[in-house]
């Protein structure tokens, strides 16, 4: 079988990082073209692509199966409903779009088009959260009640003049972060009862979002998503209380930080995680409270773009759904609700767009 050819459109952290890294690695994928106006950093990385100055260029060969939109956030709805009205499928970088009135529009494309938009929604990978959902499928906490997951940073200092931090449609930690972290929490419990939260400005001078807390409510759970951009010291990664102990996990996946250092290899040890950096999962044994390192599953990118290209070859289910991002932004908007009106938000999930 041919392989998939995919073109990306931005070649900077998200698409240089990220994405064609791992399309290289797969097997069944061609990284084929790359939008660069610029810097020729592309071709030089993987000789033999091909470099256009737009997407309106890109979209001209035909060859073309796939495109992933890796652009600053104010793009991608545009650029992903360009791409998708000329037959091809798409996989865009989160967020997906700005709104959730932007997703339904863009699945609305997909649907006319009879392709499939597919966020890049990474961290499912993660080898924190894989080992996460593994304690869950095998009940080591018992019955969870409290779910803290936390993304802090030390950057005191805005930087209006990188986009994220620009302020505007688009930019902000809420969009940045919070999606991922929600997506993860819809994935280990489902659809929440309700949402409540802070979504806020905490630097000086900030000009976007850069702290929020999301809590998603469930029957006798709460789980908790933040980040911010003022923690010296951070805060656990996780952290999730049950009936029968708790398990506490700090630190990163390792896989940006040496994707980013080792030029955008791929290695064998890319997401392997070094015993130290493992969670302690606690219990209680005759009346007494045992500790216990726990390894963390070897997380790895890499798996997303083997079920993108899955999901365009053999008829498989994507590895998220474009509804599963349509969730996430609504929650986030719930979140951003709650702030302005000091209350917690019910949630109505009978409105959803057709997935």
């Amino acid at each position: 079988m041919a392989a998939v050819r995919a073109g990306i459109v931005g070649f900077g952290l998200a698409g240089r990082v990220f994405h064609a890294p791992m399309i290289d690695a797969v097997d069944g994928l061609e990284l084929a073209a790359v939008v660069e106006r610029s810097r020729r950093e592309a071709e030089t990385r993987y000789p033999g692509i091909t470099t256009y100055p737009s997407l309106e260029a890109m979209l001209k060969d035909t060859s073309l199966d796939l495109i992933v939109v890796a652009t600053p956030n104010n793009f991608h709805a545009a650029f992903a409903k360009l791409a998708l009205a000329a037959g091809r499928h798409v996989v865009v970088d989160k967020p997906v779009g700005n709104s959730s009135d932007e997703i339904a529009t863009m699945m609305e494309v997909a649907r006319a088009s009879g392709r499939k938009l597919i966020p890049y929604h990474n961290r499912r990978f993660d080898g924190d959260f894989m080992t996460l959902q593994q304690l869950l499928r095998e009940q080591a906490l018992g019955r969870v009640v409290h779910f803290e997951s936390t993304f802090d940073r030390w950057r005191p200092t805005p930087r209006p003049e990188v986009w994220r931090d620009a302020g505007g449609p688009g930019t902000g930690t809420l969009l940045d972060l919070g999606t991922h972290l929600v997506d993860q929490i819809l994935l280990l419990f489902g659809l929440p009862e309700a949402v409540s939260g802070e979504v806020l400005i905490e630097r000086d001078h900030a000009r976007t979002v850069d702290s929020f807390t999301v809590r998603m409510h469930y029957p006798g759970l709460v789980a908790t998503a933040s980040a911010n951009c003022l923690a010296a010291q951070p805060r656990p990664r996780y952290r999730i209380r049950g009936s029968k102990g708790d398990f506490v996990k700090w630190g990163l996946d390792p896989q940006e930080e040496r994707l980013k250092t080792n030029g955008s290899h791929v290695t064998h040890d890319l997401g392997v995680e070094l015993k130290s950096d493992w969670g302690v999962l606690a219990t209680e044994s005759d009346g007494n409270i045992d500790k216990q390192l726990i390894p963390t599953v070897a997380g790895d990118y890499r798996m997303y773009y083997a079920g993108v290209r899955d999901a365009l070859t053999r008829l498989a289910e994507p590895p998220v759904t474009a509804l599963a991002a349509w969730r996430v932004a609504r929650i986030l908007e719930m979140a951003e609700e709650s702030t302005r009106e000091r209350r917690w938000v019910t949630c109505d999930w009978t409105n959803e767009p057709a997935g």
